[in-house]
């Protein structure tokens, strides 16, 4: 059986697929339109959503996560704002967690606001303290999360 599932493989005509694990995942977004598209994405894991920054911060000092997304606008009025509310934006939590080392170190973190100014600010306090954090513009992270977390 060994052979002919080897020479199937190599004619690709025998689907290998190796099923991974529930991760953990964190969503910061005020949206519940994006709570219920990334449930669709993350169905079999588990998914804690918070919508505001003082939840967030709740959850991320409670739990492990695998994977952490970030939304800066949280607020409507946050929207076409020309000032910053950094303490009620998903930059407040950016900074919590650069300035807490001890906390999702191995987490995988990506912002994926509309809003790529204040992304780029909040992946920069991510990095200069040491963490792995990009950018992806929410309308490219369907193929981000495929290609991380493929089901």
């Amino acid at each position: 059986m060994g052979i002919l599932r080897g020479v199937l493989n190599k004619l690709g005509f025998h689907n290998v697929r190796a099923e991974r694990n529930p991760i953990r995942v964190f969503l910061l977004d005020d949206d519940t339109r994006r709570h219920d598209w990334f449930a669709k994405r993350f169905k079999g894991d588990h998914l804690d959503v918070a919508d505001d920054v003082e939840r967030a911060r709740e959850f991320l000092s409670r739990n492990l996560y695998d994977a952490i997304f970030l939304d800066h606008d949280l607020l409507p009025e946050h929207y076409h704002a020309e000032e910053t509310d950094d303490e009620n934006t998903g930059y407040a939590i950016a900074l919590w967690l650069a300035l807490r080392p001890e906390l999702q170190r191995a987490s995988t973190i990506m912002v994926h606001t509309r809003n790529a100014d204040g992304a780029m600010r909040m992946v920069e306090e991510l990095r200069r303290a040491g963490r792995q954090a990009e950018y992806v513009p929410f309308p490219l992270l369907a193929q981000k999360i495929k290609n991380y977390w493929h089901r």
